[in-house]
């Protein structure tokens, strides 16, 4: 049976890739079993500096990071994300912990999608990825449907420019003739 918390992946045909980083390993163990259970399949971090990276090696559908982490914070990640044309439509889910609401604006500030307080429940964390991700491939969708129908525009209007040269040509050549007509 599918399980509906983890929708197919914005970059290939398999489950949806996840980036995880989380400095404490206990952490970032806890995240790698839970989400893997879901059936995510995750690239996992200990730190923000070598995620970029990683992103542009293996296209990722989500980003899950501490925001409070050295030397790169969550929200310099995001920041780093959000600049980089080839990434900037990755979501990101920002960790934080409770008591730091100027962490979370500072997150949503940068680009943050969601910005989610410790403690959590780890089910309401699980639907705001899969939320998360759904609303992603919907967007993908439809900037691809509109590429389509840019194509498709293009297209008849060259189809409707090589109407109008043989129309142009048939009706010269119609007042042509009729100019021959009426000579004789």
């Amino acid at each position: 049976m599918p399980n509906e918390l983890a929708p197919p992946s914005n970059h290939s045909t398999g489950p949806a890739r996840l980036l995880v980083i989380e400095p404490n390993r206990t952490g970032l163990d806890v995240f790698a079993r839970r989400l893997g259970d879901l059936g995510y399949r995750l690239i996992a971090c200990d730190s923000s500096s070598n995620a970029v990276a990683e992103m542009h090696r293996a296209p990722v559908d989500l980003v899950l990071a501490e925001l409070r982490m050295g030397p790169v914070s969550g929200v310099d990640l995001t920041r780093m994300i959000r600049d980089d044309t080839a990434l900037k439509d990755t979501p990101v889910i920002l960790i934080t912990g409770k008591s730091d609401s100027s962490g979370a604006v500072d997150g949503f500030a940068a680009g943050a999608d969601d910005v989610v307080a410790k403690p959590f429940h780890f089910e309401v964390l699980a639907a705001r990825i899969a939320r998360r991700i759904a609303r992603a491939r919907s967007v993908l969708e439809l900037r691809e449907d509109n590429l389509n129908l840019d194509a498709r525009v293009v297209t008849r209007s060259i189809e409707l420019g090589e109407i109008r040269e043989a129309f142009e040509k048939s009706e010269a050549e119609r007042l042509r003739l009729e100019r021959l007509v009426g000579r004789d």
